[in-house]
């Protein structure tokens, strides 16, 4: 019989390098999916893999893919390090684009400077008020914080199509369900010529100097670090649980929720029903693939952001279905899971009698 039995200390180099590992199995598995399909596998890889890089319009829309992928996955990375398992940052996203859509339109026959940041302040606001709802009934009823978030994430989705359906419907859309656009002050300033390159890169990038500073030095990413290494220790000092979960979740729903802002203020221009397009999942993913590090994440970010740009490109050039491409990006959790758990535990035959 089987058993995985945990080793004395984990090798860092293979923690490491677990990502590099996990990213080449998928290429190798990815071969073998897109040639099942009937596809030519190493013409995939390159469309997936190459093509965005050689192309100056695709490179730059690796920073509109990135931004939310890197802002909300940072905001994870402190709640997943203290133990706290925040999967509805999905929902998230999608209040604060509700929030900072429902201030564009309120103000939009209204011009000003002002008005682009009090959209970020609303939107961050909606992200961190929904994501306290599963803090504070883990706080309060010790409920548990990933079924609550996975749940709310339908009620956003639902929520956002009532309104876009009702209340904040374009009266000159002809009863289609969707926002007026937004105008030029509710629209974020893009960064390079000729792109949708937009602020929102800039604004991701910041994140990930202010969170690095914070895990490493500052007084709150250590209370992080210890509940998550040591939850009884963490007690034992006087730090207060309730209060990780509350800052860990509202971090975590506050960088979606700006996501959420960038997302509809930016290359959408306005609120529709389908604004949701998955980041919140996909960041999962970026956060551990980038080893729940800012940098690490930032890196991560680029690689889905590629697989994001490249799956678009080989559905339209190679008639791949867009399932393939979920399918990709969900072999490379499993392998980078996969391979964690070897480099922490090993497998030993155990004889039964």
């Amino acid at each position: 019989m089987l058993e995985l039995v945990a080793r004395k200390e984990a090798s860092r180099f293979m923690l490491w390098l677990t990502p590099v590992l996990a990213v080449i199995l998928t290429m190798l598995s990815g071969l073998a999916l897109f040639a099942l399909l009937g596809k030519d596998p190493f013409e995939a890889v390159r469309v997936i893999f190459v093509e965005p890089l050689l192309d100056p319009f695709s490179r730059t829309e690796l920073l509109v893919k990135g931004a939310p992928l890197v802002l909300i996955a940072i905001g994870l990375s402190f709640g997943f390090r203290a133990g706290i398992w925040n999967i509805g940052a999905e929902g998230q996203f999608t209040i604060g684009a509700l929030a900072a859509g429902a201030v564009a339109l309120a103000f939009w026959n209204i011009e000003g400077m002002w008005l682009l940041p009090l959209m970020a302040l609303a939107g961050a606001a909606g992200g961190a008020a929904w994501a306290m709802i599963p803090a504070w009934l883990r706080i309060r009823f010790n409920a548990n914080e990933i079924l609550v978030s996975l749940m709310l994430v339908y009620v956003a989705e639902l929520l956002l199509s009532a309104m876009v359906g009702g209340p904040l419907r374009n009266p000159d859309g002809f009863n289609f369900p969707e926002s007026r656009m937004f105008h030029d002050s509710a629209t974020l300033p893009i960064i390079i010529e000729g792109s949708r390159a937009h602020v929102g890169a800039l604004a991701a990038l910041g994140a990930v100097v202010i969170a690095y500073v914070l895990l490493h030095r500052h007084l709150f990413g250590f209370q992080v670090r210890l509940f998550g290494q040591a939850p009884r220790a963490a007690r034992f000092a006087g730090f207060r649980e309730a209060r990780i979960v509350a800052a860990c979740l509202g971090l975590s729903g506050a960088l979606a929720g700006l996501a959420g802002m960038f997302e509809a203020s930016g290359p959408v221009g306005q609120l529709v029903p389908a604004l949701p397009s998955g980041y919140g999942f996909t960041a999962i993913i970026v956060a551990f693939l980038g080893r729940l590090h800012p940098v690490g994440i930032l890196l991560a970010g680029a690689v889905m952001a590629l697989t994001y740009i490249g799956g678009e490109t080989a559905q339209m050039a190679m008639n791949l279905p867009g399932a393939a491409i979920n399918v990709f990006q969900g072999m490379l959790l499993f392998f980078l899971l996969g391979i964690d758990v070897l480099v922490n535990y090993r497998i030993r035959l155990r004889r039964t009698v």
